[in-house]
Formats: structure tokens, sequence, C-alpha cells
């Protein structure tokens, strides 16, 4: 609610006898209509069923607290009124308050009247009064209007949670106890008012730079007090700062302003997440399949299909995609999907080896699919070994073997991609009465698969999405307007590249890989080597030339993609794509900080709906309407970073962690979360997200009952230590943490087929430790044996110096922990 005193609330330039204050009207009509639109379309869902709302606030106090009477008050009236009743019914809005107030509240009658169709009474209290024939006249009201509606006894709606404080609320809230009417608590359906932002909250959010000042009256003097501020060395008038707030006369600092806005954010949080686990609605992550199935593998429909033998010796069909291996004198042929890993290997006496391993289904590694199902009978082998004599030979029919692999595999893996694929509508080319909205010259993310040369494209607007195509026939992507779910351009500032980017609803195939998110840029800035490699001067002509020379290119580009989203927006901006609510969002540098949110540091910039990092690879693109909580970890005296942990309302989803962030950064983020209403936690150790979210879907209403995301608050904590060991079941060492698994890849530049070749290796790492024994495990097996016919008198140094050698050539430590394996390329 802070963010609307300053646009609500504006002086009044009288001085002397006139009023100090005045209300907005038009913010007053706007609101007062929102009002009385919400209560009329929600009243069951939110506000008890009340016929009538019933606000009391209670007399101004030195207490930091989040009232929501009071938070009505400014919201609609741009003040807080202390010690007054606000009694809002179908035809009449009336006041119990003095006759100061009721001097400023005279003013929004019309306004009241044009908006709702309300007539405002006004009940002025003398101060000696204790104000009892008042409140009856306003229960004679209610009961009279509600007869003429209904005939029914009125439901009257207050904030139950509020205790009334005062002389004057303490006697209205024992007479409308003994009313006789039917009373319910509006509480969440001011929650939900105040959640919809209109469009000054919605600008001072994009802005990020609100100036609040909340003013109150003051009953015990003459005039009103205004907000004073230093002046400026110049003379002029200052702003006044959001780190000192005018409040009941006091000043509030901007911490304590964040505290008490973050506790409202809780309380509303909490109500939400016990509703939608109560619906249960726990999550609403894709369920995808865990088993993958193949089609029918055929190498050979006919025995004659088969090559014709040469030597008894290995052979590579390119043709059927299948490797026949000499057994038992015959060539048996495998297709190559079948086959795992191929390895070689040559000993001291020259002699080669040749290792496959195949893929056996219904081992752990290796789930049935349709097409093993059909055959449970049969009986599979799982390694064959080959000597040669040639090594030249074994080499070329490895490479070949691992070559057609990795094309085959890169094939079903499009095959399978394509067919997750959601059916897209067809693109409306633009005709002759409308021309396509172009952007020459551009560089498409992810980039088409192939070894060619990279060529750049032309980005065209046409009647219900965007074409890139470059001269190549086979290179084209269409982005349906449909599909979009945010749009973003980003001007080179200190970035080498101009960008508008694109993050969708349903993935789309960039070649043969998949994406949700494809972006369109240009660098700015040749790649030049200056000759002669000396440092040149700053007075140089020739360097102030081409300083000049990029500055105007980097100029032009920004203006011509800035046309380019402006032309968009119009077209976007027609009564047709309104549903679509689209629009192009750009960063906000200001707000940005650094952080790691996969493998490298970035820059990572917040919009006005997501925070994104559009430079480096893979994208970073989080929606903040899908945010449920954000956990400040590692936070502490002392530390020079902290870790983000974002937690998604759909608890299926991972967490994402963006780690290392400076802590110079901390308190400018916690003011942009509080800023864009989302609740932040702080917790020194980093927490184990899965367990936690499996704990909360396992048993939601243990949750719920236990205070819901209040755990991760360390000030209602009486002391640390009370709380270490709850908190040690949670955490996890950021190194033996399991990597979350997300939607982005390693990188957005790599081909399926590149990828593919990783896989590979990865598969053969896997295997030669899950599936087949190497020549070490078989030579221990040897030595086993004759231990076991009677080789046990070894000596007790012999069995140390073998269980280190052991434990030496083991992948895995000796402990439960199982840490990732490094790749040696």
């Amino acid at each position: 609610m802070a963010d609307n005193r300053n646009g609500n609330a504006q002086m009044a330039n009288g001085t002397g006898g006139a009023n100090a204050y005045s209300i907005n009207l038009e913010n007053f009509s706007t609101r007062l209509k929102a009002l009385y639109s919400h209560w009329n379309k929600h009243k069951s869902d939110y506000w008890g069923s009340a016929d009538v709302l019933a606000i009391a606030t209670p007399p101004a106090s030195e207490d930091l607290r989040y009232l929501k009477s009071s938070a009505l008050n400014i919201w609609l009236l741009g003040y807080e009124f202390p010690e007054t009743v606000m009694v809002f019914m179908k035809k009449q809005i009336q006041f119990l308050c003095s006759q100061k107030k009721a001097s400023l509240l005279g003013m929004v009658k019309r306004s009241a009247k044009d908006a709702v169709g309300a007539d405002v009474v006004i009940h002025v209290k003398a101060k000696t009064d204790d104000g009892v024939e008042l409140m009856d006249a306003i229960f004679n009201a209610v009961r009279s209007q509600s007869n003429v509606d209904s005939g029914d006894g009125p439901i009257v709606g207050s904030i139950a949670r509020e205790t009334p404080e005062g002389r004057l609320l303490e006697t209205w809230a024992d007479r409308l106890q003994n009313s006789g009417f039917q009373l319910s608590d509006v509480t969440n359906g001011l929650s939900e008012l105040f959640a919809v932002k209109d469009q000054e909250e919605i600008m001072n959010v994009k802005k990020a730079a609100v100036k609040d000042v909340a003013y109150s009256f003051n009953e015990d003097e003459e005039e009103e007090e205004r907000p004073k501020v230093k002046a400026e060395a110049n003379g002029t008038e200052a702003l006044p700062s959001k780190t000192t707030l005018r409040s009941d006369n006091q000043e509030i600092s901007k911490e304590e302003l964040r505290r008490q806005h973050q506790a409202e954010l809780a309380r509303q949080k909490n109500e939400e997440t016990g509703r939608r686990l109560a619906g249960g609605g726990s999550g609403a992550g894709d369920n995808r399949a865990s088993a993958k199935t193949t089609t029918d593998l055929i190498a050979y429909k006919n025995v004659n299909d088969l090559l014709p033998p040469r030597d008894l010796m290995i052979q590579i069909d390119q043709k059927n995609e299948a490797v026949l291996f000499p057994i038992y004198g015959s060539m048996v042929p495998f297709h190559v999907a079948t086959i795992r890993t191929v390895s070689s290997q040559q000993d001291t006496n020259r002699n080669c080896y040749i290792r496959i391993i195949f893929n056996v289904p219904g081992t752990p590694f290796n789930p049935h699919d349709t097409n093993s199902l059909k055959h449970q009978g049969a009986i599979y082998l799982k390694e064959v070994s080959f000597r040669s004599k040639d090594p030249r030979h074994i080499g070329e029919v490895v490479g070949a073997i691992k070559t057609l692999r990795r094309q085959v595999m890169a094939r079903e893996s499009e095959r399978a991609e394509r067919a997750t694929l959601v059916t897209q509508e067809k693109l409306q080319l633009a005709g002759n009465r409308f021309k396509p909205i172009k952007l020459h010259d551009l560089w498409i993310r992810p980039v088409f698969g192939g070894r060619g040369r990279k060529i750049p494209g032309t980005l065209e607007a046409h009647l219900n999405g965007f074409r890139f195509a470059t001269s190549r026939p086979e290179e084209r992507v269409d982005i349906m307007f449909g599909n979009i779910k945010h749009a973003f351009f980003q001007p080179a500032e200190k970035e080498m590249i101009t960008l508008v980017h694109f993050h969708l609803h349903n993935h789309i195939m960039v070649g043969n890989k998949k994406t949700k998110d494809v972006q369109f840029y240009v660098e700015v800035m040749d790649v030049v080597q200056t000759l002669g490699g000396g440092k040149r001067s700053a007075y140089d002509p020739d360097e102030i030339e081409e300083e000049q020379r990029e500055r105007a290119r980097k100029n032009k580009i920004n203006m011509d993609f800035q046309s380019f989203v402006n032309r968009v927006n119009d077209l976007w901006g027609q009564p047709k794509f309104n549903g679509l609510d689209l629009e192009f969002d750009q960063p906000l540098r200001d707000l940005g900080f650094h952080g790691v949110p996969h493998k490298a540091s970035a820059f990572i910039v917040p919009t006005s709906s997501c925070l994104v990092e559009l430079i480096e690879t893979p994208f970073l693109v989080v929606t903040l309407g899908e945010i449920e909580i954000v956990n400040l970890e590692r936070v502490g005296l002392g530390q020079k970073n902290f870790d983000m942990t974002i937690v998604f309302k759909d608890f299926k989803k991972d967490v994402l962690r963006i780690d290392s962030i400076p802590s110079s950064s901390l308190d400018s983020i916690k003011e942009w979360l509080d800023t864009t209403d989302i609740k932040y936690y702080e917790s020194r150790l980093n927490l184990n997200w899965r367990q936690i979210l499996k704990t909360i879907t396992d048993d939601p209403q243990s949750f719920i009952d236990d205070g819901g995301w209040e755990f991760l608050n360390l000030e209602a904590s009486d002391s640390e230590s009370e709380n270490s060991e709850e908190s040690d079941q949670g955490y996890e060492p950021s190194d033996m943490e399991v990597d979350s698994v997300t939607e982005d890849e390693d990188s957005d530049s790599e081909s399926l087929v590149e990828s593919e070749d990783e896989e590979e290796e990865d598969s053969e790492e896997d295997s030669e430790e899950e599936k087949g024994k190497t020549w070490a495990e078989l030579e221990r097996e040897a030595t086993n044996a004759d231990r076991e016919k009677g080789d046990d008198s070894d000596s007790e140094e012999e069995r140390k110096r073998r269980k280190g050698k052991t434990f030496g050539k083991s992948r895995g430590p000796p402990s439960g922990g199982f840490p990732k394996r490094t790749k040696l390329r």
C-alpha cells in the first residue's frame, strides 16, 4: 500500500485558514468503483457474503503496525483517518468522525454519487460525545436499506482480526456485536482488492523509485502539520526521501516499512498457498513419462538383404544401419541402436581387442519398451569381444560404429522431440494491403544445425506471427503471436549486442533443437584488430574516428530495433490481439545484479514482469507471477556472497538457484522484491528444497497448520540454537546438492548431434561401471578365485596394500556421497 500514498495525497496550495489537505477525486472515483465491483463480483468468495462493509480505524499509535483499515483509508482517500468509522452500503456511504475530518470528507459526496450511485452521509462527533446516538442512526440506516433490498437481516462485514482500540472503537464494536446483525470477516476481500494494481501503481513498480509519504490527522493540533523536508542547496524544495517516512508524527525507516509490508505479504501468501493446497493444486507440472519407447528395430527384413560375406571380420552396413559380427562362423547382424558402447584396447603382445556392450531391456538402466515387451521370452546378448592383429582396422571399426550410432541416435532423438511438440497454427502471410514489418541482417539463437557457415537472416512480422528466414530454404522459423509468453527488447548499452527475445508458452523446433526461447540479435561493434599492436593515444585522430564510427553504428542499430519494436507494439495494440496481452518489455539495468544462475557468472536484470538474463546461454527467464517465495540463503555478517533460491507455485517444479550474488546487492534485491510484492525470507544456510517441497506436498494440511512458510522466518524463532537441529535436517552442502533439472540445455548454440556425442561419452563411462567388467575387475576376480582355493595366508600388510589399490581404482569415494565424475576430453 505504500506505493499509492504519494499519488493519492496532494497538498493544497492554500495558506492561512485554508484546508491544508485535498483528496484526489479522480483516484477516489476509480478506486471506489473498483471496491464496489470486486465486492459485488466476489461477494461470497472473499467478502463473507457481506451486505454491508463496516471499517473502523483505530487511533494513531507510535507502534509500527500494518492495519487493513489504515490501508483502506490511504488506498481510497490518500490519508489515514484515525478514529473514524466508514460504513459502505449499496446506496449509501456513512462516515462517523470528528469535525476536521468531516470538512475534508465532504468533498467526495459528488464523486461517490457519480461513481457508484451512493449518497455520502457524514455524522460529526463532538469531543465530549460518546457517539452512541450517531451509531444507532447508522444501524437504523443499515436496517432500512436491507429491508428495502431483500427483506432479510443484513450481513455486516468487518475486519475481525483488528482489535478495537480507544473509547470510540470499543463502543462501536460493542454496539455492533449487540445489534442483532449477522457478522462476517472481510479481511480476505481487502487483501484481494489491494493485490490488483492500477496503472499508476504498475508504473511505480516499473520505475522502482517510488517516493512515499503517509499523512495522518492529529486531532490535538489546531492545524494539520505538513511534511517537512530539507531544502536543496539551490533553494528548491526537495522530494521526501523513502528512507524516512512520516506517519502518525514519527519517523519510519525504510527497513521498518519493508518489514511491515513483508509481514502482510507473508499472511497473504500463506492464505493463498493454503487455498491452493486445499484445492489439490499443489502442482501443475508436466507429467512427463520417464520411460522412452522406440520403434521396432529392424535392420534387415529378409536374409537375402544381408551384405555378402567377405572374411570373418566385423562389417558396418551404413545403408541398413547395422553391424555384422562373426559369431561361430556366421555373420550375425545387430541394429546399431542396440549397441550401448564400443571400445578398444591393446595389450603388451600387440594384440588389439574390441569390446561391444549391448543394451539389455529389463535391467535397471534399460527399462522395457514396447518393442522388448513383444518378445518377453527372448534371450539377449550382453557383451562380446573380438581380438585382432590389425590395430588400424580395429580403430576404423570403432570409429565407424560410433559415427553411425551417433547419427541414428540424433535422428531418433529429434523425432521424439518433435512428437512432443504442441501443434501450432499456420502463419498467415501479409498480403498487398499489409506489408510485413522487417528487421534485416539478424543472427538467431539457438543456431540452426549443420556444419556449414552461419549466415544472417531477416525477421518479418506477419498477420499472426513472426517468420525468420535466411537465404537457405531449410533455415526458417515461424513464431506465432499466440505462443509468445514474454517479449523483450534490450538495446546495447554496456553489451556488445542489441536483441529482441521471445519466451514461448510451448516448445518449437529451431533446426533440430527444441527450445522455448528464441533470440534475434545484431553485434553493434565490428571485431577489428589494430595493426602494430602498440597502445594508441587517446588523441589519435584514427582512434577518435573509429570510436565515433562505432558509436554511430550502435545508435543506428538501436534505433532500427526500436522502430521495429514500436511498430510491432502498435500491431499488437489492435483489438483482435487484446486477449494475448503482448507488449515488448525492456530490462531495467539499474536494478540488475551479478550472479551464477547456471555455470557462469552473468548480469541478471529485472523487468516489469520477469527476471531475465538474455546475453549468456542458457538464457534465464523467470515469470514473477509464477514465484511462490524467494529465500535468500547464506546471508550473514562477514559473507561476501549469498544465494537466491526461487520457489515456484508449482511445487513439482525444481527450485531455481542463483548463486554467488555479491552481498553489496542484498539491500537493493530486498527492496525490489518488496516493491513487486514478492515475499522473501533469509537463512544462514542452504536448504534441501527437494526434501522440503516433498514434505509439503505429502502432507499439505500439516504445512498449513504449522504456519505455512513461517518456518523460514528467522525473526520468529527464539534463538538460532533452538532450531539448529531442524536447520541441519534441511541443509545440504552446495557441492553435494543434486542439480536441478531445467528445461534449458547446457548450451543453446550446440546442435543435437553435438550433444549426442557428449551423451555417448557419458554412456560409455556409465556402462564401464554399471554394465561391463573392466580388465582390472576381471583380474581381481581371478585373484579372488585363487585365494578361495587356499591362498588365504596373506599378511596384514598385503591386505592393506590391496585395499588401498582397490579404493584408488574405484570411481566413487568410500563414503556415502557421490560427487560428479570429471569428464576427460
